[in-house]
């Protein structure tokens, strides 16, 4: 049996991180995916989807995504009940999160910068680079590695031995 999700989507609005009585905590968002056709009028959809993680991961989420925010989610769906307050049964279906990509730079969204390239206003010192935001920005001019081609090669040519080619 299988039961595996992968989505991209937006964030609907800002994950809100919550912890549990045990101090575990549990981010939940919900992504707005783009259905793949048009309807009659020529509009294309999109379906809410709502999505929970824990523990260091949503604690990321929390940090670095807000509404608007491009992620990529891995994970599986759940489907799970509880008495509302009439005494019926609700049953609630989510995707459980194993991870989350975030697929945008910080400061991709041009309502989002500040002067100094910071994300929401939000500096956090203590980020996995060692070093803050403004210094990533000035270090590589507001490019990302993916923009650069590996394969440049600045019009010399590129020796590889036969031997290498693995045909």
């Amino acid at each position: 049996m299988m039961n595996r999700i992968v989505l991209v989507g937006r964030l609907t609005k800002d994950p809100e991180l919550r912890y549990t009585p045990n101090g575990v905590p549990v981010a939940t968002f919900t992504l707005a995916v783009n259905r793949t056709f048009t309807n009659q009028q020529g509009e294309r959809e999109a379906d809410f989807i709502n999505c929970v993680i824990w523990r260091k991961p949503a604690e990321n989420v929390a940090n670095f995504l807000k509404k608007g925010s491009l992620a990529g989610v891995d994970g599986r769906l759940q489907t799970r009940n509880y008495e509302g307050q009439d005494g019926k049964r609700v049953y609630v279906t989510e995707v459980l999160a194993e991870s989350v990509q975030f697929l945008e730079p910080r400061n991709s969204n041009a309502g989002d910068r500040n002067e100094g390239g910071t994300y929401g206003g939000n500096q956090r010192q203590d980020n996995p680079y060692g070093q803050n935001q403004n210094q990533r920005s000035n270090n590589n001019n507001n490019y990302t590695r993916v923009d650069e081609d590996p394969f440049a090669n600045n019009g010399q040519t590129i020796d590889i031995s036969d031997d290498d080619l693995p045909f």
